[in-house]
Protein backbone atom coordinates (compact mmCIF):
# COMPACT_ATOMS: atom_id res chain seq x y z
CA UNK A 1 0.00 0.00 0.00
CA UNK A 2 1.27 3.53 -0.86
CA UNK A 3 2.22 5.81 2.01
CA UNK A 4 -0.07 8.43 0.18
CA UNK A 5 -3.19 6.05 0.59
CA UNK A 6 -2.36 6.17 4.25
CA UNK A 7 -1.87 9.12 5.16
CA UNK A 8 -5.40 9.64 3.19
CA UNK A 9 -6.70 7.16 5.10
CA UNK A 10 -5.29 8.06 8.55
CA UNK A 11 -6.29 11.79 7.96
CA UNK A 12 -9.91 10.31 6.93
CA UNK A 13 -10.13 8.35 10.16
CA UNK A 14 -8.97 11.72 12.55
CA UNK A 15 -11.32 13.57 10.36
CA UNK A 16 -14.53 11.41 11.40
CA UNK A 17 -13.00 11.53 14.78
CA UNK A 18 -13.41 15.16 15.50
CA UNK A 19 -16.36 15.22 13.70
CA UNK A 20 -18.43 12.02 16.03
CA UNK A 21 -19.30 14.52 18.52
CA UNK A 22 -21.23 16.57 15.60
CA UNK A 23 -22.58 13.83 13.77
CA UNK A 24 -23.76 11.79 17.38
CA UNK A 25 -25.40 15.17 17.90
CA UNK A 26 -27.42 15.36 14.85
CA UNK A 27 -28.45 11.53 15.45
CA UNK A 28 -30.15 12.08 18.95
CA UNK A 29 -31.57 15.21 17.59
CA UNK A 30 -33.90 12.76 15.37
CA UNK A 31 -34.75 10.34 17.93
CA UNK A 32 -37.49 10.32 20.15
CA UNK A 33 -37.11 10.79 23.35
CA UNK A 34 -38.64 7.75 24.32
CA UNK A 35 -36.76 5.68 21.65
CA UNK A 36 -33.84 7.54 22.95
CA UNK A 37 -33.76 5.96 26.50
CA UNK A 38 -35.45 2.63 25.09
CA UNK A 39 -32.67 2.04 22.83
CA UNK A 40 -34.39 1.07 20.12
CA UNK A 41 -33.93 4.61 17.17
CA UNK A 42 -37.16 6.23 16.06
CA UNK A 43 -36.35 9.04 13.65
CA UNK A 44 -38.93 12.23 13.78
CA UNK A 45 -38.14 16.00 13.73
CA UNK A 46 -40.45 17.01 16.10
CA UNK A 47 -37.76 18.00 18.11
CA UNK A 48 -36.94 20.76 15.65
CA UNK A 49 -40.43 21.44 15.69
CA UNK A 50 -40.54 21.77 19.50
CA UNK A 51 -37.46 23.91 20.19
CA UNK A 52 -38.61 26.57 16.81
CA UNK A 53 -42.22 26.84 17.95
CA UNK A 54 -42.67 26.62 21.53
CA UNK A 55 -39.12 27.21 22.70
CA UNK A 56 -38.95 30.47 20.53
CA UNK A 57 -35.63 29.18 18.84
CA UNK A 58 -36.90 30.66 15.51
CA UNK A 59 -36.38 34.36 17.42
CA UNK A 60 -33.21 33.05 18.94
CA UNK A 61 -31.05 32.32 15.63
CA UNK A 62 -32.62 35.69 14.18
CA UNK A 63 -30.81 37.62 17.27
CA UNK A 64 -28.04 35.73 16.87
CA UNK A 65 -27.91 36.21 13.20
CA UNK A 66 -27.95 40.04 13.13
CA UNK A 67 -25.80 40.46 16.65
CA UNK A 68 -23.12 38.25 15.10
CA UNK A 69 -23.40 39.68 11.61
CA UNK A 70 -23.40 43.67 12.56
CA UNK A 71 -20.29 42.59 15.11
CA UNK A 72 -18.32 40.89 12.20
CA UNK A 73 -19.06 43.72 9.50
CA UNK A 74 -18.68 46.36 11.88
CA UNK A 75 -15.73 44.55 13.71
CA UNK A 76 -14.27 44.02 10.33
CA UNK A 77 -14.30 47.60 9.23
CA UNK A 78 -12.42 49.10 12.23
CA UNK A 79 -9.92 46.48 12.29
CA UNK A 80 -9.18 47.16 8.26
CA UNK A 81 -8.96 50.97 8.64
CA UNK A 82 -7.34 50.38 11.64
CA UNK A 83 -4.86 47.85 9.94
CA UNK A 84 -4.45 50.30 7.02
CA UNK A 85 -3.35 53.06 8.88
CA UNK A 86 -0.94 51.47 11.19
CA UNK A 87 0.72 49.75 8.43
CA UNK A 88 0.92 52.51 5.72
CA UNK A 89 1.25 55.91 7.91
CA UNK A 90 3.87 57.51 9.99
CA UNK A 91 2.09 59.70 12.96
CA UNK A 92 2.86 60.90 16.63
CA UNK A 93 2.01 58.50 18.91
CA UNK A 94 1.43 55.67 16.27
CA UNK A 95 3.95 53.43 17.66
CA UNK A 96 2.27 53.87 21.67
CA UNK A 97 -1.47 53.62 20.11
CA UNK A 98 -0.32 50.03 18.52
CA UNK A 99 0.73 48.78 21.40
CA UNK A 100 -1.84 49.81 23.49
CA UNK A 101 -3.80 47.60 20.89
CA UNK A 102 -1.63 44.73 21.05
CA UNK A 103 -1.89 45.29 24.95
CA UNK A 104 -5.64 44.73 24.69
CA UNK A 105 -4.96 41.42 24.22
CA UNK A 106 -3.76 40.01 27.52
CA UNK A 107 -6.88 41.67 28.87
CA UNK A 108 -8.84 38.80 30.07
CA UNK A 109 -12.48 39.51 28.55
CA UNK A 110 -14.14 38.80 32.21
CA UNK A 111 -12.72 42.05 33.54
CA UNK A 112 -14.31 44.09 31.12
CA UNK A 113 -17.99 42.67 32.19
CA UNK A 114 -18.24 44.55 34.84
CA UNK A 115 -17.56 48.11 33.40
CA UNK A 116 -18.51 47.82 30.27
CA UNK A 117 -22.41 46.33 32.02
CA UNK A 118 -22.08 50.18 34.35
CA UNK A 119 -21.50 51.79 31.10
CA UNK A 120 -24.31 50.37 29.11
CA UNK A 121 -26.27 51.06 32.09
CA UNK A 122 -26.04 54.59 32.53
CA UNK A 123 -27.01 55.12 29.06
CA UNK A 124 -29.47 53.33 28.90
CA UNK A 125 -28.36 50.44 26.35
CA UNK A 126 -29.25 47.40 28.35
CA UNK A 127 -31.88 44.78 27.19
CA UNK A 128 -31.01 46.81 23.46
CA UNK A 129 -29.39 45.50 20.09
CA UNK A 130 -26.70 47.78 20.88
CA UNK A 131 -26.22 46.52 23.92
CA UNK A 132 -24.93 43.61 23.08
CA UNK A 133 -23.39 44.82 19.68
CA UNK A 134 -20.99 47.76 20.96
CA UNK A 135 -18.72 46.05 23.61
CA UNK A 136 -17.69 43.30 21.34
CA UNK A 137 -17.57 45.78 17.64
CA UNK A 138 -13.65 46.78 18.54
CA UNK A 139 -10.97 43.81 17.95
CA UNK A 140 -7.76 44.29 19.09
CA UNK A 141 -6.45 40.57 17.81
CA UNK A 142 -8.23 41.39 14.04
CA UNK A 143 -6.48 44.86 13.66
CA UNK A 144 -3.05 43.49 14.69
CA UNK A 145 -3.79 40.04 12.32
CA UNK A 146 -4.35 42.35 9.28
CA UNK A 147 -1.49 45.12 10.38
CA UNK A 148 0.68 42.05 9.68
CA UNK A 149 -0.73 41.17 6.72
CA UNK A 150 -1.08 44.74 4.59
CA UNK A 151 2.45 44.91 5.90
CA UNK A 152 3.61 42.29 3.12
CA UNK A 153 1.86 43.93 0.50
CA UNK A 154 4.38 45.56 -1.66
CA UNK A 155 3.95 49.79 -1.02
CA UNK A 156 4.84 50.51 -4.60
CA UNK A 157 0.92 49.31 -5.49
CA UNK A 158 -0.02 52.05 -3.15
CA UNK A 159 2.71 54.24 -4.59
CA UNK A 160 1.40 53.71 -8.05
CA UNK A 161 -2.26 54.04 -7.04
CA UNK A 162 -1.41 57.56 -5.48
CA UNK A 163 0.41 58.93 -9.15
CA UNK A 164 -3.25 57.99 -10.71
CA UNK A 165 -4.79 60.76 -8.24
CA UNK A 166 -6.24 57.89 -5.98
CA UNK A 167 -7.14 58.95 -2.21
CA UNK A 168 -5.96 57.21 1.23
CA UNK A 169 -9.44 55.42 1.00
CA UNK A 170 -9.30 54.60 -2.37
CA UNK A 171 -6.40 53.15 -2.03
CA UNK A 172 -7.64 50.68 0.83
CA UNK A 173 -10.76 49.80 -1.06
CA UNK A 174 -9.13 49.15 -4.72
CA UNK A 175 -6.14 47.49 -3.85
CA UNK A 176 -5.48 46.85 -0.21
CA UNK A 177 -8.94 45.15 0.60
CA UNK A 178 -8.73 42.89 -2.47
CA UNK A 179 -5.24 41.84 -1.78
CA UNK A 180 -5.91 41.00 1.71
CA UNK A 181 -9.45 38.97 1.35
CA UNK A 182 -8.05 35.75 2.43
CA UNK A 183 -7.04 38.02 5.89
CA UNK A 184 -10.13 39.42 5.94
CA UNK A 185 -12.59 36.60 5.18
CA UNK A 186 -10.44 35.02 8.28
CA UNK A 187 -11.22 37.24 10.68
CA UNK A 188 -14.33 37.91 9.82
CA UNK A 189 -14.97 33.94 10.71
CA UNK A 190 -13.06 34.40 13.80
CA UNK A 191 -15.21 37.20 14.33
CA UNK A 192 -18.37 35.89 13.57
CA UNK A 193 -17.40 32.69 15.64
CA UNK A 194 -16.51 34.09 18.68
CA UNK A 195 -19.70 36.46 18.95
CA UNK A 196 -21.73 33.51 17.83
CA UNK A 197 -20.50 31.39 21.21
CA UNK A 198 -20.13 34.07 23.34
CA UNK A 199 -22.75 33.23 26.47
CA UNK A 200 -21.30 35.73 29.18
CA UNK A 201 -22.43 39.11 28.20
CA UNK A 202 -25.80 38.26 26.74
CA UNK A 203 -26.39 36.75 30.06
CA UNK A 204 -25.31 39.64 31.86
CA UNK A 205 -26.69 42.77 29.46
CA UNK A 206 -29.97 41.27 28.72
CA UNK A 207 -33.33 40.12 30.46
CA UNK A 208 -35.66 40.60 27.82
CA UNK A 209 -36.67 37.07 26.49
CA UNK A 210 -37.05 38.29 22.85
CA UNK A 211 -33.51 39.63 22.59
CA UNK A 212 -32.16 36.05 24.02
CA UNK A 213 -29.36 34.85 21.95
CA UNK A 214 -29.00 30.92 21.02
CA UNK A 215 -26.84 30.64 23.58
CA UNK A 216 -28.21 31.98 26.10
CA UNK A 217 -31.71 30.29 24.67
CA UNK A 218 -30.22 26.86 24.69
CA UNK A 219 -29.30 27.18 28.68
CA UNK A 220 -32.70 28.05 29.20
CA UNK A 221 -34.25 25.21 26.78
CA UNK A 222 -31.74 22.71 29.03
CA UNK A 223 -33.49 24.07 32.80
CA UNK A 224 -37.08 24.14 31.61
CA UNK A 225 -37.54 20.52 30.10
CA UNK A 226 -36.42 18.24 32.77
CA UNK A 227 -39.96 16.57 32.67
CA UNK A 228 -40.44 13.68 35.18
CA UNK A 229 -37.20 13.13 36.54
CA UNK A 230 -35.27 12.81 32.96
CA UNK A 231 -34.15 14.98 30.53
CA UNK A 232 -35.24 15.41 27.21
CA UNK A 233 -31.71 15.04 25.25
CA UNK A 234 -33.19 14.87 21.79
CA UNK A 235 -35.00 18.07 22.37
CA UNK A 236 -31.45 19.79 23.70
CA UNK A 237 -29.63 18.11 20.54
CA UNK A 238 -31.52 19.70 18.00
CA UNK A 239 -31.29 23.09 19.47
CA UNK A 240 -27.74 22.12 19.52
CA UNK A 241 -28.12 21.74 16.24
CA UNK A 242 -29.57 24.73 15.56
CA UNK A 243 -26.82 26.30 17.63
CA UNK A 244 -23.86 24.96 15.32
CA UNK A 245 -25.19 24.24 11.68
CA UNK A 246 -24.81 28.17 11.03
CA UNK A 247 -20.97 27.52 11.82
CA UNK A 248 -20.31 24.99 10.36
CA UNK A 249 -21.58 26.42 6.85
CA UNK A 250 -19.42 29.20 7.37
CA UNK A 251 -16.89 27.58 7.57
CA UNK A 252 -17.26 25.46 4.99
CA UNK A 253 -18.27 28.69 2.75
CA UNK A 254 -14.83 30.55 3.26
CA UNK A 255 -12.71 26.96 4.46
CA UNK A 256 -9.74 27.89 1.36
CA UNK A 257 -9.69 31.49 2.17
CA UNK A 258 -9.41 30.83 5.97
CA UNK A 259 -6.34 28.23 5.19
CA UNK A 260 -4.64 30.79 2.76
CA UNK A 261 -5.16 34.03 5.25
CA UNK A 262 -3.97 32.51 8.07
CA UNK A 263 -1.23 30.53 5.97
CA UNK A 264 0.27 33.61 4.07
CA UNK A 265 -0.28 35.73 7.05
CA UNK A 266 2.17 33.82 9.18
CA UNK A 267 4.86 33.76 6.51
CA UNK A 268 4.56 37.50 5.72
Amino acid sequence: MKPETLWTGAALVAGLLFLSPVLYTIWMSVLTVDSYYAGDPVLTLDNYRTAFGQYDFLRYLLNSLLVSGVVTLGGLALAVMAAFAFARFDFPGGDFLFAAVVATLMIPGHITLIPNYLTLARVGLLDTYAGLILPAISNGFAAFFLRQYIRGIPRALDEAAYMDGATPLQVLWRVIVPLARPAILSMGLYIFIAEWNNYIWPLVAISDSDLYTLQIGLAKLYRENPGEDVINWPLVMAASTITILPILIGFLAVERHLVRGITMGAVK
